[in-house]
């Protein structure tokens, strides 16, 4: 795979990175896109959701009516799903959504949609940010400064670890979203118009470093 030029908060160019191409090369495969986006909603989900049975729902605990001689149905509760008011037939209940596809599966759909993005020409290498502390300012002029429009497009910065300093810096940027190369994801690599990667992350990324 060719060379990738590394830029710094100035858009100069510094030097270049030769990219794997079992990471960044691969060829685009819908299936295994759609199992990382899949499995990366799916333990998102809270599954929370509830409704009433039978049992729950208030009330019932007396027979209705006599069961023989009224010309009505037979009834043993004012709570069953047939009355108004009560409990649901099988309705939903709390459960978990979340579940482990195979590593080498999980593995594949970040680095295919990483190639994706590479073939179109959405990923930006920068060499680092050094920032003392924490400025909006001078986060959104770095930006600028690389060709990354802030009208609401969406931007992931990848960084080698979690840094505070880069998160609170573009956390009042509409759009722009800073992730660790080991909590990258399938979703957040599709959903992002453009990815500004750091040269330490793009390094791990190439090998010296498994996604988990």
């Amino acid at each position: 795979m060719p060379d990738v030029e590394i830029k710094d908060k100035n858009n100069n160019i510094i030097g270049k990175i030769n990219l794997k191409d079992d990471v960044f090369g691969l060829q685009t495969k819908p299936a295994v896109l759609h199992e990382g986006v899949t499995n990366f909603l799916a333990n998102q989900r809270q599954g929370t959701h509830a409704t009433k049975t039978k049992g729950l729902v208030r009330g019932g605990g007396r027979k209705p009516f006599k069961q023989k001689h009224t010309g009505r149905a037979r009834a043993g509760s004012n709570r069953s799903p047939l009355w108004r008011g009560g409990g649901a037939t099988f309705g939903p209940q709390p459960r978990d959504y979340s579940y482990d596809p195979p590593k080498k599966v999980k593995r594949l759909a970040v680095r295919t949609a990483l190639s994706l993005k590479m073939a179109e020409g959405a990923i930006t290498v920068i060499d680092g940010f050094v920032m003392d502390k924490p400025k909006t300012k001078d986060m959104m002029a770095t930006l600028k400064n690389l060709g990354f429009g802030l009208g609401g497009e969406r931007v992931l910065i990848v960084t080698p670890e979690s840094d505070e300093v880069v998160a609170l810096s573009v956390r009042n940027i509409p759009g722009v979203k800073v992730v660790r190369v080991s909590d990258l994801n399938t979703y957040d690599v599709l959903a992002s118009g453009r990815l500004l990667m750091t040269k330490e992350a793009v390094t791990r990324l190439g090998g010296s470093e498994e996604i988990k």
